[in-house]
C-alpha cells in the first residue's frame, strides 16, 4: 500500500500541474512562459539533487571518499540513456514546426506524445526507486 501512495502522489501532483494548461486558455507572453519553464526547470533540478543525487551519495557512504562515484556513474548513465533515446525516437517540441531523431511519417500528435514520453522515462524510473 505504501508503494501505491508513492506512485500516487507525483501522478496526482502531474496531473493537477497539467489540468492547469486546459484552465489557462490565454497564451502567456514569451517572458511569462520563460519563467514558468525556468521555474518548473528549477523544481526538477531541485528534485533531482535532494531527492536523488544526495539519497544515492548517502546510501554508499560506507566507501569513503568515493562514495560520490555511484552517483555519478548513475548521473552520466542516465544522460547516455537520454541522449540516445533522444536520437533515436521522433519527437516534436512544442512550438517547433521540425521534427527531431529520425525521420518518420508519423503526425505532429504522434510525435508530442512520443516527445512527453520521452520525459517521463526517467522521471517514472525514479518513481520506481
Amino acid at each position: 500500500m505504501n508503494t501505491f501512495f508513492g506512485i500516487l502522489i507525483p501522478f496526482v501532483g502531474t496531473t493537477l500541474g497539467a489540468a492547469c494548461v486546459f484552465f489557462m486558455r490565454t497564451t502567456f507572453s514569451k517572458s511569462v512562459q520563460r519563467a514558468l519553464t525556468g521555474f518548473a526547470a528549477g523544481v526538477m533540478v531541485a528534485a533531482s539533487i535532494w531527492s536523488l543525487l544526495i539519497p544515492a551519495m548517502k546510501q554508499s557512504e560506507k566507501m569513503g571518499d568515493l562514495s560520490f562515484v555511484p552517483a555519478v556513474a548513475g548521473f552520466w548513465i542516465g544522460i547516455l540513456f537520454l541522449l540516445t533515446l533522444d536520437h533515436l525516437i521522433p519527437h516534436l517540441h512544442v512550438g517547433s514546426d521540425q521534427a527531431e531523431g529520425p525521420k518518420s511519417k508519423l503526425g505532429r500528435t504522434t510525435m508530442m506524445v512520443l516527445a512527453v514520453t520521452l520525459h517521463n522515462i526517467p522521471e517514472g524510473m525514479a518513481v520506481g526507486v
